[in-house]
């Protein structure tokens, strides 16, 4: 129950408070020492790590479950597990054999059956592909997990879903831009304004769920997405507004990754 309350505590927008009732959870599982509580405990740790952006913890979690489920034979802990792990060395700037480890820790997961998680462990997917430069591969990962997630009724995760697609959109948009003015002799890093309108209406998507899910932290990164890219396009109150009103909110968490993009964005506008 301490792995739950951890991440319901980090979307509600109290990273610390998760990370404490996380490293409770750890203690009793490790004390008890009983496998699958050990090997629940340490992926549910992995994913925290990764809500958080943590990468390099969420791999150590990721490869100690892996462990665990490998010596007792917990196939679904080890696949959920080597999905974060690859998700984290991309984050890491170690792309070699992530992604198709990635990919085969979704087809083993498929193979056991189960349904739970699948559109947040696509997401972990589509952000790498991203990452590698392969947005047109991520969009796809995510339409497969838009619809798992309007098959299932899944939604803790699809405020990221709208967030990460408009985000792929953008990049997609951007690379066919450049290589579309290259040709011409002359190179323009801008995405095109169709492309642009979409993306625009996916954060904007994504910050209306989380609002409905008080999903304070996902609602952040949706805003600080859109703040970005209203940035770009000079309409810096418009950014800057929204996005002091929903970091002011926050009470703890400040030295995470997106408190602080948050606030050098902020500070930027």
């Amino acid at each position: 129950m301490r792995c739950f309350a951890a991440w319901a505590l980090w979307f509600l927008g109290q990273p610390d408070q998760a990370s404490d009732q996380m490293e409770q959870a750890l203690s009793v599982a490790r004390e008890l020492s009983e496998p699958h509580g050990l090997a629940h405990a340490l992926f549910f740790a992995a994913i925290l790590h990764q809500l958080r952006r943590e990468e390099r913890m969420a791999q150590k979690c990721a490869e100690d479950a892996i462990g665990v489920s490998c010596e007792h034979g917990l196939m679904m802990y080890r696949a959920h597990s080597t999905i974060t792990r690859g998700w984290a060395l991309i984050e890491q700037g170690l792309p070699e054999n992530a992604i198709e480890q990635m990919r085969d820790g979704l087809a083993a997961r498929e193979a056991t059956g189960t349904e739970l998680m699948r559109p947040h462990l696509l997401a972990q997917l589509a952000d790498a592909l991203g990452k590698v430069h392969q947005p047109d591969e991520g969009l796809r990962i995510l339409e497969e997990a838009l619809a798992v997630a309007d098959r299932t009724s899944e939604q803790c995760y699809r405020a990221e879903l709208y967030r990460l697609r408009g985000e792929l959109l953008l990049m997609q948009s951007t690379r066919r831009a450049v290589s579309h003015s290259a040709m011409g002799g002359k190179a323009v890093a801008q995405a095109e304004p169709p492309a642009v309108t979409i993306a625009e209406s996916c954060f904007k998507q994504s910050i209306n769920i989380a609002r409905r899910q008080n999903a304070k932290s996902l609602e952040l990164r949706a805003v600080m997405s859109l703040a970005r890219l209203y940035q770009t396009q000079g309409r810096q109150n418009e950014a800057r507004d929204p996005l002091a009103q929903i970091y002011d909110g926050f009470t703890e968490g400040f030295a995470t990754t997106d408190l602080r993009e948050a606030k050098a964005l902020l500070d930027a506008l």
